[in-house]
């Protein structure tokens, strides 16, 4: 019998590579970790899959296309959240390319779009993707966060 019953929230993080910097959002006005840069990001709705959650997602946030053969997972993180009745599977994926020009499409959510380097992130970068950013980079496939 089982003890707790809870929610496995899914969610993916695009790791998009250009000249050795990273394309990092700015989060504003979201309720969670605004102020901080993240990736783009979002969850996974029922009936699709990560592969096609990541390209709406990018599709959203930045106006640009990838497809599923220009995507390979790179790292899996299981993170623990505030509330006890759900978790994180998280899954960061990067774009060997895209198409079209990278522009805020959701200036209600991020104030800023920019490129990065992958060994200098912002300080205000989201801690838990900050560390899947450096586990990736590593060789490091797995990792979890908030488990003491």
């Amino acid at each position: 019998m089982y003890k707790n019953h809870f929610k496995l929230l899914c969610a993916v993080y695009l790791v998009l590579k250009k000249d050795g910097k990273v394309l990092m959002l700015r989060r504003f006005n979201t309720g969670f970790a605004d102020g901080n840069y993240s990736l783009i990001a979002g969850h996974v709705d029922g009936g699709e899959s990560v592969f096609d959650a990541m390209a709406r997602e990018t599709k959203e946030e930045t106006g640009i296309d990838i497809k599923h053969e220009d995507l390979k997972v790179i790292h899996i993180m299981h993170r623990r959240c505030e509330s006890p009745d759900y978790e994180r599977f998280c899954v960061f994926l990067e774009a060997s390319k895209y198409s079209g020009e990278i522009k805020n499409m959701e200036p209600n959510k991020c104030d800023d779009v920019r490129w990065f380097p992958i060994n200098d992130l912002p300080v205000n970068t989201v801690d838990y993707v900050k560390m899947a950013i450096k586990n990736s980079d590593g060789g490091i496939f797995f990792s979890e966060d908030g488990w003491g």
